[in-house]
């Protein structure tokens, strides 16, 4: 028998929602985050990283819509959430048992291994985020997912550097599967303890947002007509643009500019340091100004991001870039899931995000494989009207496409959709001076100045 929907219980469901996502953020950190490089370990060819990248995040999609389906028969939530958590949890142990048992398979096996890892979490998540939004009030999403989300930024992080330390310490030792091995045999731990947590979220005995039966046209029909469709179009095109060049850092830093492990984490912490420091900041202007508005910033700044590779491979200005990149990914990110929860109702919610999920999970799994056909064909040097450059790997030309695509997607869809709650006017100067790590530069300029 589930608790009944008070405010205490509510509160305290909200308190361990945080605390799950801190400890999932630890199996991310330290096992997600380096699957790539392990990947690369077991001698995998760019095809298998885009499979690696693509394949487990659509069929975990399609794991969502299946998990929709039996909702809507069980008509209770915790039993999905609880059992895709502890299935994930225990797929990290033949993650790594069966390629260090196997390694001349070892890249397809750790790819058919990361389908079943993520199809469980997957499985868990529309069944999540229907139950939490129940718990939220609407006005409050943003700040509760923002904080939410800066805990698992600052846990990812502190993860992802002692995992970058293991590896370099087990690499300057000959043993990274031993390095491997810890750090994956902790984000099984770490699971295990996000799933106990989820064991304390409280399901009200009479939830508000009965879903009904799942179908997939019907519900695009009735969905607010073509606002929510026309957002799912950019949606899943941004992830098609975005993909082609994702999967591929790894490639670039470790086998082309020839990074140390030590390297690589300095570079993937710098992202999820910017991430971090921004994720409360974006929260709060999508909670006041709209997640239109957040999608709007974030859509035209996310191109420039990987065609600012192609000017430096020094590892400073790389590292530079990545911060500016996690800043600008939290609001997106942020903004992309907030937009969810506002354009659908209630009863609908977790068929929203799965449907989202899913297409977002098809333009990914496009996008990677693109963006590997790409590695395969493009030269190694830049080549306009007679001038020719040499660059240090084609993957840069990659990155540049991927850019130009994140563009082409922001200028033709940010206008077809709009924003579906009630919210304060801003203008686009008024909202520039309010951008994260704006702001304090423009209130710090306003003291020199003389004005309060």
């Amino acid at each position: 028998m589930t608790a009944p929907h008070t405010e205490p219980t509510a509160e305290r469901s909200r308190r361990y929602g945080i605390r799950e996502g801190a400890f999932q953020a630890l199996m991310q950190g330290g096992g997600e985050n380096y699957l790539s490089a392990f990947a690369l370990l077991l001698h995998a060819t760019p095809f298998h990283i885009g499979l690696l990248s693509a394949l487990p995040q659509l069929v975990g999609t399609w794991a969502q819509l299946l998990s929709v389906k039996v909702l809507t028969k069980l008509r209770h939530r915790r039993p999905l959430i609880l059992g895709g958590a502890a299935v994930q949890a225990m797929m990290w142990l033949p993650l790594l048992a069966l390629a260090l048992l196997a390694p001349a398979n070892g890249p397809w096996l750790l790819i058919a291994c990361a389908i079943a890892y993520y199809a469980s979490g997957h499985f868990a998540v529309p069944a999540w985020n229907s139950l939490m939004a129940d718990l939220i009030h609407p006005d409050g999403r943003g700040l509760y997912f923002a904080r939410r989300a800066k805990t698992m930024a600052f846990m990812s992080f502190s993860m992802l550097c002692v995992s970058g330390l293991i590896l370099h310490w087990a690499d300057a030792h000959r043993l990274l599967w031993v390095g491997f091995a810890i750090i994956f045999l902790a984000a099984a731990l770490a699971r295990s303890l996000s799933t106990y947590c989820l064991t304390r979220i409280d399901e009200p005995v009479a939830a508000p947002t009965r879903e009904a039966e799942f179908q997939i046209l019907e519900f695009l029909r009735h969905e607010k007509g073509s606002n929510f469709r026309r957002f799912l179009l950019f949606s899943s095109l941004m992830h098609v643009c975005v993909l082609m060049s994702g999967p591929y850092f790894v490639v670039y830093m470790l086998r082309d500019l020839h990074f140390t492990y030590l390297e690589y984490t300095i570079w993937l912490a710098a992202g999820a340091t910017g991430q971090f420091l921004t994720y409360k900041p974006w929260g709060r202007l999508g909670d006041r100004y709209g997640n239109k508005k957040l999608l709007v910033v974030t859509g035209f700044l996310v191109p420039v991001l990987p065609v600012l590779y192609l000017f430096s491979t020094d590892l400073r200005y790389v590292t530079a870039v990545n911060f500016s990149g996690g800043v600008v990914w939290a609001g997106l990110g942020l903004g992309l899931q907030n937009y969810v929860f506002d354009a659908v109702r209630p009863e609908d919610r977790a068929k929203g995000v799965a449907l989202w999920n899913t297409l977002n999970a098809i333009g990914w799994f496009c996008g990677a494989l693109l963006g590997s056909w790409l590695a395969t064909w493009l030269p190694k040097e830049l080549t306009l009207l007679g001038w020719s450059q040499p660059l240090a790997s084609n993957l840069q030309l990659v990155f540049c496409l991927s850019g130009l695509g994140r563009l082409l997607v922001s200028l033709g869809l940010l206008g077809t959709f709009y924003e579906t709650r009630r919210v304060e006017d801003i203008s686009h100067r008024e909202l520039a001076a309010e951008l994260p790590l704006v702001k304090p530069l423009v209130e710090a300029l306003g003291l020199r100045e003389g004005r309060p």
